[in-house]
């Protein structure tokens, strides 16, 4: 039986997007799928609420390395390894993520932000097909036009020791991902054998990185098919990326814009939407669909082919 789970680094003040997750999680998976929530030290009390027997709350220290050492009253830390630069808080949520799916026991985990909702059934079968997990692959998409996705796919090639190459690139980021962590084991892997140095380090050095990127160059450049025949555009999730807040009418029709196959939506917690407003909203539209106004079938019955 292939296992999955959902994976959500969270921490404070994201408790009550974490929470409706959490909720959608449970409503929404079958009983096999458990969910891991990674969290501060200081954090482990209050998300200790959701702990249940198909909910599992973790310390962020459990996956980081002894050498990582935070800086009291900053947003860095210091890995002791390489003490400079130092380690900025959104590349250690990268190290953070890599290192909690490299430690999984699943076949598949599911990398989902406290920002994002379910609200349409997923299971093993939506991102699992003949043994691969689902690859998010949208080629020919990255070009001068996203230099900060240009700068990613340049250090992800030098982190897997590839030749550069010419854009347009592929792009690998989307708001809901799958990853095989026996994949992401041999990719780290190749990290350490490239660098010369532990793979914490290597991209802990790093001052602007993606791990979706790092993964998607790894799949399709160095391991190859069967990792990237089940590859779709398709995100199967909504995305409000902007950082303007919206009304209740707002997000009330952007939720409208929901797609056949998405199976969820996400809300950017930095647009500073309301809580009120983002529970307002998803509540419309789960009783929408209870009604029958949106489709109700499982997300595995209306995938995408994979691409080529």
């Amino acid at each position: 039986m292939t296992r999955m789970a959902v994976m959500t680094p969270s921490y404070a003040p994201d408790f009550e997007l974490c929470a409706d997750l959490h909720r959608s999680v449970l409503d929404y998976s079958p009983d096999s799928v458990h969910h891991h929530i990674i969290v501060p030290r200081q954090d482990l009390k209050l998300f200790g609420q959701l702990a249940g027997s198909r909910t599992h709350i973790h310390c962020e220290a459990d996956f980081l390395p002894r050498s990582f050492v935070p800086v009291p009253f900053s947003k860095f830390t210091v890995n002791l390894g390489r003490p400079f630069p130092p380690v900025r808080g959104w590349i250690l949520q990268q190290v953070l993520k890599l290192a909690a799916v490299a430690a999984s026991e699943d076949d598949v985990v599911l990398l989902v932000d406290s920002d994002i909702e379910f609200f349409r059934p997923f299971s093993v079968v939506t991102f699992v097909r003949n043994g691969v997990v689902r690859f998010y692959s949208k080629p020919d998409e990255i070009d001068e036009r996203r230099p900060r996705h240009m700068i990613w796919h340049r250090v992800a090639r030098a982190l897997l020791g590839l030749p550069p190459a010419e854009p347009p690139y592929t792009d690998y980021i989307s708001s809901l991902l799958a990853w095989d962590p026996a994949i992401l084991r041999r990719m780290l892997a190749r990290v350490t054998a490239t660098t010369g140095r532990p793979w914490t380090t290597a991209i802990a050095g790093q001052l602007h990185f993606s791990e979706w990127t790092l993964y998607g160059l790894f799949v399709d450049h160095v391991i190859g098919a069967p990792a990237n025949l089940f590859a779709s555009d398709d995100p199967l999730c909504l995305a409000y990326w902007d950082v303007t807040p919206l009304n209740r009418d707002g997000a009330i029709d952007f939720l409208g814009g929901v797609r056949p196959t998405d199976v969820a939506a996400m809300i950017s917690a930095k647009s500073r939407t309301p809580l009120a407003v983002r529970r307002a909203a998803f509540a419309r539209h789960r009783a929408a669909r209870t009604a029958g106004h949106w489709s109700q079938a499982p997300a595995e019955d209306l995938r995408p082919y994979a691409l080529g």
